[in-house]
């Protein structure tokens, strides 16, 4: 069995996704985090972007982008988690390419200076929000995006769905509640054991930590 290291921030988004599709394959693995503003001569040396994540192999081969990792360990490692019909592969695959999008869209949330800002973009949040409500009504039942069977397009959506929850409790946005697919695929994934890297708890008082560190609009609003 290949020896793995996967290297993170604390509350990156992007690295707890490579982590749950490793939970989601029962793979042991080195989970190792570092500082954000200042990264070790060690991790400069094996990532080639300078950035997280970065899966080492063996100590012997760096891999990066969150969605290289994924497709990789997929296609190492059982169970599959790609739908088998290609269709429905392709499907998958260009909701994650998607991913992007709604991330940033989540995520602005969190940056911006002021309240007016802050207000034009959770006026952004139902456009993505509409579009994975009609996804998951063309894709099955649930609770997961292609019915009962877990993918890697749920392991893609989790940590961005954690962190709405997150600024929900922050500041209410009252979106997720118009999106009743949404809503119940949300909450399926937040159930999930494979979706946290940290007991709940502990990983929502980092996050809030990180946005109150930030000193944008909503760091005021975070206790401390």
């Amino acid at each position: 069995m290949a020896k793995y290291l996967l290297v993170s921030f604390e509350t990156c988004p992007w690295v707890q996704r490579a982590a749950i599709v490793l939970r989601e394959k029962k793979v042991a693995f080195e989970f190792r985090h570092i500082a954000r503003d200042n990264r070790p001569d060690w991790f400069l040396a094996i990532s080639p972007h300078k950035k997280v994540p970065v899966l080492r192999i063996d100590d012997r081969v760096s891999l990066f982008e969150s969605n290289a990792i994924a497709e990789y360990l997929d296609e190492t490692l059982a169970p599959r988690l790609h739908p088998e019909d290609p269709v429905l592969r392709a499907t998958n695959r260009a909701w994650t390419d998607y991913l992007p999008t709604f991330a940033e869209t989540i995520s602005a949330l969190g940056y911006v200076d002021d309240e007016e800002r802050y207000d034009k973009a959770v006026a952004k949040i139902p456009v993505p929000f509409e579009r994975l409500e009609g996804a998951l009504e063309r894709q099955g039942k649930g609770p997961y995006f292609n019915g009962a069977a877990y993918s890697l397009v749920d392991a893609a959506y989790a940590p961005f769905l954690q962190r709405y929850a997150f600024l929900d409790r922050i500041k209410p946005l009252g979106h997720l509640e118009r999106f009743p697919r949404l809503k119940a695929w949300s909450e399926a994934l937040l159930a999930r054991p494979s979706t946290h890297s940290f007991p709940a708890p502990e990983f929502e008082r980092l996050y809030r930590q990180n946005v109150r560190g930030r000193g944008k609009y909503l760091s005021g609003l975070v206790a401390a």
